[in-house]
């Protein structure tokens, strides 16, 4: 296998899980959270397709799905491409309502098949490309697609995880 396939086998995983994690919750439950302070569904399934968007975007050179269509407005945001829920206060986290599951699916699949379709592309040379010289050493694509990788699967499963607690409670 070669390592793009193994990261579009990584990556493809992920709608099938945002899936699971919020299929048939109304808006109030994806907005549950069992503590204050507390990151509840949507938070969490908008925070990793955010930051997916965001890092995909800036190695591709392209807007983010985000700073198109009424994305923005469907979680009750402002379209503001800069705010990917890194650093977010409480009232931040709480603030992202969206209107149903529909849309954190909707917004997954988007950020996913622009993803596929990027990771498909890649050959093991791009890989080594600098794609972050803000950090010593400079980051390559490499390791920010699995920083990514890293980051929405264990969010996904925090997700899952509140699902859990949540359905339990009846």
């Amino acid at each position: 296998m070669d390592a793009s396939a193994l990261l579009v086998e990584t990556f493809d995983r992920l709608p099938d899980l945002v899936r699971e994690a919020v299929d048939g919750l109304s808006p109030q439950q994806l907005c549950w959270s069992p503590a204050p302070g507390t990151n509840p569904i949507a938070w969490l399934v908008w925070h990793l397709t955010r930051v997916q968007d965001d890092h995909l975007a800036e190695v591709l050179g392209e807007p983010q799905i985000w700073a198109g269509g009424d994305w923005a407005q469907r979680f009750g945001l402002a379209a503001d491409p800069a705010d990917t829920g890194y650093g977010h206060t409480a009232e931040q986290v709480a603030a992202v309502a969206p209107q149903d599951a529909a849309v954190l699916v909707d917004y997954h699949v988007a950020v996913a098949e622009r993803t596929r379709g990027f990771l498909s592309r890649l050959t093991d040379a791009d890989l080594d490309r600098i794609v972050d010289e803000r950090w010593d050493p400079p980051v390559t694509l490499g390791v920010r697609l699995v920083s990514v990788a890293n980051d929405d699967l264990q969010h996904v499963g925090q997700a899952a995880y509140l699902r859990g607690l949540l359905t339990a409670q009846g």
